[in-house]
């Protein structure tokens, strides 16, 4: 039998650096493997910043963060840059004492977590230029603008990650600062290497940036064909006006066995109102004209295994994610059953969280086609492919997403379940020519999306091979 037991030597000297902690988890294994292997290199190893490096860096101050409802300074935070189509969920108030404009993130910036979950990467394309960001990110500027690419694939490398989150004797390092970029190494590949990888992941971005659009135009286009006002423009009808808190009635037939006030808000009610003014018909999510079946994976103790005995399995948080960082692998011979009746993604099937956080909504990639998630996350199967795009772009708006949060029960965690998604209202146009358009748009931006995936891993397997283990 082979052992799969993991083992390194350490010195005095390195015990004495690692300030006499003896954990096996402070002399990481695969972080000093790494970095013999990035010594072994042919090619010239380059600091990655300062004076020497091939970037520079720096991060804003700390500032004490004074969010508004609504003002001209929406800001995005670090967990979000590596969402496919971020979206802004704070503001800040004018009179944050903050170098606001110093906040803002350029085209071409490399931006990376330096505190909490460190490490994670992403660029800075159009739809995210002159955005603010908060100051717990690393903004990282290749010095040859046909570098930005090379250092983003090298940072995103298993090899790059294990240096990077690492110090010189395997100690997992909580946070980043712009200094401990200067001690890392990056080996410098031949100028027609560097500018493959380069163009790669810059097109990987653009592919990103076109799906975004392609939605946004989808959804512009639903909206409009609904006449539905801008979410805090629609007037809710409030029992008593002149109270000083929100108070509306509603008659007995209307209760539908919930006697939760929040399942009853006049929002909801006046959303369904506009809908049924301006769709040719509603139909719930359950109807088999919309869904073949919602599922509802059942609880169930995980067995976590090494990538090649098992299947990526993910949670709720990472369902915006592209490439979902931290993923998890299912052991398939343990779960084989329930992994193949619930756990399964296939493409175009709908993801809704339903626990926690509830109502984010994704379309599932072809490259994510086989990938599992959490019972935390609902699963929709469209009836087919001519409704799965149309039935994501509605579910992806503002207004959906209230009628979906009207269901939430639990008075510690939210939740809900399939048979209150069933219940979903989905409005179907007059006009099928819009609709097969507006369904069409999210096919091709989810088709997209698997672009600019498989461009980003061949990107990362380009330095891999051709670099880092040439």
């Amino acid at each position: 039998m082979v052992s799969t037991l993991k083992w390194t030597t350490v010195t005095n000297s390195e015990v004495e650096q690692a300030q006499f902690r003896l954990e096996a988890s402070v002399f990481n294994v695969e972080a000093k493997i790494a970095k013999s292997k990035i010594e072994q290199c042919k090619y010239e190893l380059k600091p990655l910043c300062g004076k020497e490096g091939i970037a520079n860096v720096y991060h804003r101050l700390r500032f004490k963060r004074i969010y508004v409802d609504k003002s001209d300074y929406p800001i995005f935070q670090p967990s979000q840059i590596t969402e496919i189509c971020p979206k802004p969920s704070l503001y800040l108030s004018e009179f944050t004492l903050t170098d606001i404009p110093g906040l803002r993130v350029k085209k071409n910036q490399i931006l990376m977590t330096c505190s909490g979950t460190i490490g994670k990467c992403s660029i800075v394309t159009n739809n995210l230029d002159n955005q603010i960001f908060s100051h717990d990110l690393l903004r990282i500027t290749a010095k040859e603008v046909n570098d930005t690419g090379y250092i983003y694939s090298y940072l995103k490398s298993q090899t790059g990650q294990l240096v990077l989150l690492t110090n010189n004797y395997g100690a997992v390092i909580q946070h980043i600062e712009p200094e401990h970029l200067f001690n890392i190494k990056i080996p410098y590949a031949d100028k027609n290497i560097r500018q493959s990888i380069n163009d790669k992941i810059l097109h990987s971005f653009e592919l990103r940036d076109l799906s975004n659009n392609l939605i946004l135009e989808a959804e512009n286009s639903l909206i409009e064909a609904l006449k539905l006002p801008p979410l805090d423009q629609i007037k809710a009808e409030h029992y008593n006006q002149n109270a000083d808190f929100k108070n509306f009635s509603l008659p007995f037939y209307l209760l539908d066995d919930r006697l939760d006030a929040s399942y009853h808000v006049p929002i909801a009610l006046a959303i369904v109102d506009i809908l049924l003014d301006n769709a040719a018909t509603i139909l719930p999510i359950g109807n088999s004209e919309i869904s073949d079946k919602i599922i509802l994976p059942g609880r169930f103790k995980r067995i976590y295994v090494d990538e090649a005995d098992g299947t990526v399995f993910l949670g709720g948080k990472q369902i915006y994610e592209l490439d979902p960082t931290n993923k998890k692998y299912l052991s398939v011979k343990k779960h084989g059953d329930r992994i193949a009746k619930q756990l399964f993604l296939h493409e175009n099937m709908i993801a809704i969280t339903c626990s926690g956080t509830i109502g984010k909504v994704n379309i599932i990639p072809k490259h994510w086609e086989n990938w599992t998630m959490s019972q935390h996350v609902l699963r929709i199967v469209p009836k087919n492919k001519d409704i799965a795009g149309y039935l994501y772009i509605w579910l992806n708006t503002d207004y959906a997403r209230v009628l979906v949060e009207r269901h939430i029960y639990g008075s510690v965690v939210d939740e809900i379940d399939d048979t209150h998604l069933a219940k979903v209202p989905v409005p179907v146009l007059e006009d099928r020519n819009l609709m097969k358009r507006i369904n069409d748009l999210a096919l091709k931006a989810n088709e997209l999306r698997s672009e600019a995936y498989y461009l980003e891993q061949e990107a990362i397997s380009e330095i891999n091979e051709k670099v880092i283990y040439s």
